[in-house]
């Protein structure tokens, strides 16, 4: 079992070789798709969940099937803390206007849409500079330069879709790591897609964030619900599990006994990265077909020295003192959401005192609330790793 032929892919947002469990997220994208190519509406998706369960690994399989549907154009980003989102819309609308039609090409409504994105650009860029050339059009007067985000993103969206229809086109905007726009940006992307829907534009948004994303949408705009499908993915079951692991080492000859896969299952949870964590380091180690348990157990300390290095510790490294004691001490009570009074209590603190930096933890990604007065891990096994490096009261 050679290194170079390890099938498994444990980096971010990697597509492994065995996509599993993921069959009715990738068929209701299918849906979505052609309906909006014979002019049908419907719901935008955004996907929710954990960290480490696939749902960068889904966007990018979004996007190569919208390229495969032929007459799509597919736009994606990952949004980023404290980035200007719009002057980040206005590049992939340029970039999506330029993929519907070279300039050479355009017609009326997409030298319109061009006018309007220069607007857009001189409204939005920090002190009016242009970035980006958009074939010499000059900028429309009245449209996408109010200076208001969600009307300007509308007028940008509206020109846009009326240019990718004029053309037989359709535009599918991928937006990876939603929960980091502000509530002013998110309610500027509903309201810009609203109207889309509105006027039967081939305009579509599937995005992907941590599982607050449908009470954050929910309080950007109150239709929101209405506007998007938010599926939730998780853990895979033992049976999709079992095939994320056996699939890709059995297409090169090689098997698990079932003692093995129990132990890695046993171990990963399910989650699909630790999946992949675990084939590919249980490959570089077996020397013979089948793997077999006592392999799995040799490889366990290295497993998890590796996901304490590349996936726990850097989420831990972006804390202040207080914020790490705080993990810590909802590790003390479980992986489960955890009330705030007693994670308090464990501190030996008021609860109100520890609020700013509850509150912290939730900006940062590192918590979530899945329902009043309650926070839970946004990474899977995050408690263990806590437990089993840090002491209560830690203090770096």
């Amino acid at each position: 079992m050679r290194a170079e032929d390890n099938p498994y892919t444990p980096n971010a947002g990697a597509e492994p070789r065995y996509l599993a469990g993921r069959e009715h997220e990738l068929d209701a994208f299918r849906v979505l798709l052609r309906r909006m190519k014979k002019g049908h509406t419907d719901q935008s998706m955004i996907v929710v969940g954990l960290r480490g369960v696939g749902k960068t690994v889904l966007l990018n399989t979004f996007r190569a099937i919208a390229e495969d549907e032929g007459d799509l154009v597919a736009v994606e980003a990952e949004i980023t803390k404290h980035e200007d989102f719009g002057h980040r819309m206005g590049a992939l609308a340029r970039r999506a206007l330029f993929s519907v039609a070279p300039s050479a090409k355009w017609r009326d409504r997409s030298r319109h849409a061009a006018a309007v994105l220069r607007s857009f650009q001189i409204t939005v860029t920090p002190q009016g500079e242009l970035t980006a050339s958009l074939g010499g059009v000059d900028a429309a007067e009245g449209a996408a330069d109010s200076g208001n985000l969600a009307d300007d993103l509308t007028d940008v969206l509206l020109a846009l879709g009326e240019a990718a229809a004029q053309h037989g086109k359709g535009v599918v905007f991928i937006l990876d790591e939603v929960q980091f726009l502000s509530l002013r940006e998110f309610e500027a992307l509903i309201a810009a897609l609203h109207k889309t829907v509105q006027r039967r534009l081939p305009i579509t948004l599937v995005a992907a964030g941590l599982p607050q994303l449908p009470e954050l949408a929910g309080e950007a705009k109150s239709y929101a619900e209405r506007l998007f499908r938010f599926p939730a993915v998780d853990s895979l079951d033992a049976r999709e599990a079992r095939k994320a692991l056996i699939e890709p080492a059995r297409d090169l000859g090689v098997a698990y006994t079932d003692d093995a896969v129990d132990a890695i299952l046993g171990y990963t949870g399910g989650y699909p990265y630790f999946i992949q964590e675990y084939g590919s380091i249980v490959w570089n180690l077996a020397d013979t077909s089948p793997v077999t348990g006592g392999v799995v157990a040799d490889a366990r300390e290295a497993v998890e020295a590796k996901l304490d290095e590349s996936f726990f510790r850097v989420r831990a490294d972006r804390t202040t003192d207080a914020e790490l004691r705080y993990l810590r001490a909802m590790a003390e009570l479980g992986p489960e959401a955890q009330l705030a009074g007693d994670v308090a209590a464990v501190l030996g603190r008021k609860s109100t005192s520890l609020g700013p930096t509850r509150a912290r933890l939730i900006e940062k990604g590192l918590l979530w609330t899945p329902s009043h007065g309650y926070a839970a891990f946004t990474v899977p096994q995050f408690d263990q790793y806590m437990k089993r490096t840090y002491e209560l009261g830690v203090s770096r």
